[in-house]
């Protein structure tokens, strides 16, 4: 996942996933659509059948984000600042950092000086590339352990928080341990 690069300016890169993913059995749509058949419901009868269509349509969005696979991409640390994709951010923009794990991956969060507080997502595929860019990280920004959370983050962890969690492993172990008891 990681690797040197030749360029002198590059000080670290790693590749990961543009946002992280866990792949969803066929029962997160079925989640999804009871819960838009009921918003729908209840909008229907209130008579605003016109918000039906963002409903649907965001609907659609979730189950595009859900089933697709993101692309793998280049993270670089340079001596200049982050460079992700096609984004590059100097050093002297960024505020803190900070990580949160989502999905099995680690979720670097970089927060970029006010007012704007723009803020970088990088997925960081285990710990040992972690420690390495708390490490680097640490000589240009400030580490926050439990930053504090914006609106749009108290958002998605409401809503990561609404969709079922599928342990896959788990429910492997439970039907083996079946399997071994019945025979």
């Amino acid at each position: 996942m990681e690797k040197m690069n030749k360029n002198p300016q590059t000080i670290y890169s790693w590749r990961a996933p543009l946002r992280p993913y866990k792949k969803r059995s066929p029962l997160i749509i079925r989640f999804y659509l009871a819960v838009i058949f009921l918003i729908s419901t209840i909008i229907f009868f209130f008579g605003d059948k016109i918000l039906l269509i963002p409903i649907w349509a965001v609907l659609f969005i979730f189950y595009v984000l859900t089933i697709t696979p993101p692309p793998d991409i280049e993270n670089k640390i340079t001596l200049f600042g982050i460079n992700s994709g096609d984004i590059n951010v100097r050093w002297e923009n960024l505020s803190f950092f900070y990580f949160k794990k989502r999905f099995g991956f680690y979720v670097l969060t970089i927060v970029s000086q006010p007012p704007y507080h723009f803020h970088l997502y990088l997925v960081v595929p285990n710990e040992k590339i972690k420690n390495k860019l708390i490490e680097i990280l640490s000589q240009y920004l400030m580490y926050q352990d439990n930053p504090r959370k914006t609106f749009v983050d108290r958002l998605t962890d409401f809503f990561s928080n609404l969709v079922p969690d599928e342990e896959e492993e788990e429910t492997q172990v439970v039907l083996e341990k079946l399997r071994k008891a019945s025979l």
